[in-house]
C-alpha cells in the first residue's frame, strides 16, 4: 500500500478506487519482466501514464522510451516508421532510414491505439514479439532488436477479430498481461479529488484563486457520465476556473457555463456491440411499433363500435385510458359497468371478439343515460339488437359459402369453433 502512495505521487496519479489501485498494482508486478502487456480502457483514461510506470520501474528504466499512436501514422508509412526502409524502397526514400524497433532496441515503444494498426504491420509485429526479427522496407536482411512492447486500445480486440480486422494469434500474443483501466464513472468517488487537483494546479497557472463547489455543483459533476474521463473533466475545470469571476459556484451557474453537464447520454450501447446485435435491436423496435399500430387499431374499433351504437359495455380501467387517448372527453365512465374480472387482457380484436362471445357478457343497449354520454347522438327506430344483427350474418355468410363453414368463419374474422358454437347457440 506505501508503494502504491509513492507511485501516485511520483506520477500525479490521483484517487482511491479499488478498481483503479487493482489495475496500479498490476502494472507495478509486472514492470520487472519483459511479458507483453495489453492496457484496455476508454479514451482518456490514462494508459500512457501506465505505460510510463511500467517501463521506469523495469530493468530497461534507464534505456529509452516512446510512445506511438498507430491512429496517426498514415497506413502507407507505418511499416517505414516502425521498421525503417532502404534507399529507393519507395518513392521519396532518398536514403535509408532506422525505424523504431531498430532506434529503440533495448528499451521500450508503447504501441497506443493498436486496434488501428493495418493488417500486413500486424503480421511484421506479430514476427518481432514471437522471434525479435524484422525486415526494413526494401530490404531482405533479417536484424534482431530486444525491445519491451506495450500496447494499449480503446476498442474491443475481440470483436475486430471476429470482423477480421486484427489478429487473433497477436491479440493472445500481446494480451499476456491485461490491465483494465476504469472509466471515471466507474469511480465516482474520486472525481471531486481529481477536481481539486486541477483546481489548484489552474489556479496557479493562471494565478488567481482556485474554484469552490458547493453541494448542488459537486452532485452535477459527480453524476454526469464523462464520456471523456479525465481528460474531459481537466478540460472543464480550466474553463470553469478561467470564465467564472465568483469563485464560489452552485449546481445552476454551473449547467449555464457548461449545459451539456445535464446531458446523461442515454440510451448507450456497450463498447463492442456486434452488427448482429444492433440488427436484432432493429428487428424487436420494429415489432413493437408494430404492436403500437394493431393496439391503437383494436382501441379505434371498439370507440367506433360505442360511439355509433351507443354501447353499454364491462368496464376495464386500461382500456378507458386508451379510449380517452382517442377522444379525450368523449367518453363517460359511467357508460361501463364496474365489474370487469372476466375480462382477461387480449391481445388482438379477435380475441377480444371470442372472449366476449365466450363469457356471455351482452353488449348492452344505452338508454336513459344515451342523452347524458352522446349528446350529439339521433334516436333512431330501427331494430337494434345485435343478436338479431349477428344471426343475419352468420345466416348470409353460410349462403354464400353454400354451407362451407370455414369459408363462413374466415369471411366474418371469426374462428370456426366460435362459428359453430353460434350455429348451435341459434339454430341455425
Amino acid at each position: 500500500m506505501e508503494n502504491l502512495r509513492s507511485i501516485k505521487q511520483r506520477y500525479g496519479i490521483i484517487g482511491r478506487s479499488e478498481s483503479l489501485d487493482r489495475a496500479l498494482s498490476t502494472a507495478l508486478r509486472v514492470a520487472n519482466t519483459d511479458l507483453s502487456v495489453l492496457i484496455q480502457g476508454e479514451s482518456g483514461v490514462g494508459k500512457e501514464i501506465f505505460s510510463r510506470i511500467i517501463h521506469d520501474n523495469s530493468p530497461r528504466k534507464h534505456n529509452k522510451f516512446i510512445a506511438i499512436n498507430c491512429g496517426a501514422i498514415p497506413e502507407g508509412t507505418i511499416n517505414s516508421e516502425l521498421f525503417g526502409h532502404e534507399k529507393g524502397a519507395f518513392t521519396g526514400a532518398t536514403g535509408e532510414r532506422k525505424g523504431y524497433f531498430e532506434s529503440y532496441d533495448g528499451g521500450t515503444i508503447f504501441l497506443d491505439e493498436i486496434g488501428e494498426m493495418p493488417m500486413d504491420t500486424q503480421a511484421f509485429l506479430l514476427r518481432v514479439l514471437e522471434s525479435g526479427e524484422f525486415i526494413r522496407v526494401g530490404s531482405n536482411k533479417v536484424q534482431k532488436t530486444d525491445v519491451r512492447i506495450i500496447a494499449a486500445t480503446n476498442v474491443d480486440l475481440q470483436d475486430r477479430i471476429k470482423k477480421n480486422k486484427f489478429r487473433e494469434d497477436l491479440y493472445f500474443r500481446l494480451n499476456t498481461v491485461p490491465i483494465f483501466l476504469p472509466a471515471l464513472r466507474d469511480r465516482r468517488e474520486d472525481i471531486y479529488m481529481l477536481i481539486r487537483k486541477f483546481a489548484l494546479d489552474f489556479a496557479e497557472k493562471y494565478r488567481t484563486e482556485p474554484i469552490q463547489l458547493d453541494s448542488s455543483a459537486r452532485s452535477v459533476l459527480e453524476n454526469y457520465s464523462w464520456p471523456g474521463n479525465i481528460r474531459e473533466l481537466k478540460n472543464v475545470v480550466e474553463q470553469l476556473s478561467v470564465l467564472v469571476e465568483d469563485r464560489e459556484i452552485n449546481g445552476e451557474k454551473l449547467v449555464q457555463y457548461i449545459p451539456n453537464l445535464t446531458s446523461r447520454h442515454l440510451p448507450a450501447l456497450a463498447n463492442g456491440s456486434s452488427e448482429q446485435e444492433l440488427q436484432e435491436r432493429e428487428i424487436l423496435y420494429k415489432l413493437l411499433f408494430d404492436m403500437k399500430g394493431d393496439l391503437n387499431d383494436l382501441k379505434s374499433l371498439v370507440y367506433g363500435l360505442i360511439k355509433n351504437n351507443d354501447l353499454q359495455v364491462p368496464s376495464n380501467t386500461s382500456s378507458m385510458r386508451g379510449l380517452r387517448a382517442l377522444n379525450p372527453g368523449s367518453i363517460d365512465s359511467n357508460v361501463f359497468t364496474s365489474d370487469h374480472s372476466h375480462y382477461p387482457e387480449v391481445d388482438s380484436a379477435e380475441a377480444l371478439k371470442e372472449e366476449l362471445e365466450h363469457h356471455h357478457q351482452p353488449i348492452i343497449l344505452g338508454t336513459q343515460k344515451k342523452q347524458e354520454v352522446f349528446d350529439d347522438m339521433e334516436e333512431v327506430e330501427e331494430n337494434l339488437s345485435l343478436e338479431d344483427h349477428e344471426k343475419d350474418l352468420i345466416s348470409k355468410a353460410l349462403k354464400k359459402h353454400n354451407g362451407r363453414r370455414k369459408e363462413a368463419a374466415k369471411d366474418l374474422g371469426i374462428s370456426e369453433r366460435t362459428l359453430y358454437r353460434k350455429i348451435k347457440q341459434y339454430e341455425l
